[in-house]
């Protein structure tokens, strides 16, 4: 009864427009003084504090930062150049562009705001002057920036891993099919929709000099997730120190590029720093709401109701599966993390659920969040310069939808996909 209630009030909060943070934070503190145990709330501010002092928080502003110095520098217009004139000429045209091009981006930012804000711009303003409909350009711009939270490397993994003891490492590289497998589903679903509604299209395919020419442009930004992943592999860096890897890499591109000009730097640090902060508020309060929740006991009052419903390890993953979409059209996905993984963790490992692989499928739920109204975040971004409305968005955006819920589906009960590499390169654990 009390979890309900905790959860209850805290979805009343929520859906009464009350900011995520005191929401969160102020359902704690309700709690904890209605149930008699208010002389806690003195370790509130150490609670907080220890919320957002792990090491492996650092890699998040800084990949928050690599994707908006990358957004600045010019490497996106060099990426899409190269994605155009190698798939340009799929049925989808610049669609298939846009999300080769997401594919690409993915592996530098980690962040599906950064890529719908940033490259969403420009892949909008080609298709549209290409002869898309704005809804249907904005409408894929939103569904392929989902690509980059999954392939390496990716701001969620990092969350993930830091408030679980999961290695990110690890997390990594299991994204990497799984991504792969979505921005294909992406693809065909697309080619499909290009043949009925006779999406433009390129007439053929790009002549070798240009592939080569957009190639040799695009070579030293494509190399940068190559260095990233390298160097985690051989053990050179951690993912941690991958992010100010990839921070400096995007930095002197964006110089050697000359986009990037000095005069650009404070207002890239000043939106990085409140884009940051942001996050680790809400990572802060959420601290002190999973000490309520373990305070209470509560993952245990719903395993003992899991074990004498006699659910299985599948019924349990519907049910996590079904949650996490619900709560992905009100609440922001670094929100979901924070509420959900104190409950989730110990449940998954009394039904043997893999850790990395159930990080993999919480991470593509949430992008499914990311694009379903009334607060898909991607749909937002996307919407800021596209205006064509969040509901048109959400409508045209159902195929898309439904290619990813169905990977995530099947990821989710194929657990050995987005485990194959991880094991592969890194041993099984």
């Amino acid at each position: 009864m009390v979890t309900l209630a905790v959860f209850g009030t805290l979805l009343c909060f929520l859906l009464s427009n009350m900011p995520v943070v005191i929401a969160i934070g102020l359902t704690a503190v309700i709690y904890f003084i209605g149930l008699g145990a208010g002389s806690f709330l003195y370790m509130l501010p150490n609670r907080m504090y220890y919320g957002t002092t792990g090491f492996t928080l650092l890699a998040i502003p800084f990949f928050i930062l690599a994707g908006n110095l990358m957004n600045v520098g010019g490497i996106t217009k060099k990426i899409f150049a190269f994605a155009k004139a190698l798939v340009g000429h799929i049925p989808g045209g610049l669609g298939q562009v846009n999300i080769m091009a997401s594919v690409i981006f993915s592996g530098m930012s980690g962040s599906a705001v950064a890529d719908a804000a940033g490259l969403g711009q420009i892949e909008h303003k080609a298709m549209v002057d290409d002869g898309y409909e704005p809804v249907v350009s904005a409408t894929l711009v939103a569904a392929s920036s989902c690509i980059g939270p999954v392939i390496p490397p990716s701001i969620p993994f990092v969350l993930f891993g830091s408030i679980t003891g999961v290695s990110v490492a690890r997390l990594f590289m299991a994204g990497f099919l799984p991504g792969i497998l979505m921005s294909a589903g992406l693809m065909i679903a697309l080619a499909i929709m290009a043949k009925r509604y006779h999406y433009p299209t390129a007439p053929h395919m790009a002549p070798l000099r240009e592939l080569w020419r957009t190639f040799k442009e695009a070579f030293w930004c494509l190399l940068a997730p190559v260095i990233i992943i390298g160097g985690i592999m051989s053990g050179f860096f951690t993912p941690t120190e991958a992010s100010v890897v990839v921070t400096l890499y995007a930095l002197i591109l964006g110089f050697v590029y000359k986009d990037l000009k000095v005069k650009d730097l404070p207002g890239i640090i000043f939106s990085t720093i409140t884009q940051s902060a942001g996050l680790l508020f809400i990572m802060a309060a959420a601290n002190f709401f999973g000490w309520l929740v373990i305070y209470k006991k509560m993952p245990d009052g719903i395993i003992e109701a899991l074990v004498n419903m006699g659910a299985s390890q599948n019924a349990v993953l519907w049910i996590v599966i079904a949650i996490i979409l619900v709560m992905g059209c009100f609440l922001d996905g670094n929100a979901i993390f924070m509420i959900t993984l104190p409950i989730f963790m110990p449940i998954i490992s009394t039904f043997r659920i893999d850790a990395i692989n159930f990080g993999v499928v919480m991470t593509l739920l949430i992008m499914i969040g990311n694009l379903t109204p009334p607060v898909g975040m991607c749909l937002f971004a996307v919407d800021s310069f596209a205006k064509v409305g969040v509901m048109a968005l959400g409508k045209k955006m159902l195929p898309y939808l439904a290619v990813i819920l169905a990977i995530t589906i099947f990821i989710a009960f194929t657990p050995q996909i987005s485990l194959f590499l991880p094991n592969l390169l890194m041993g099984a654990m």
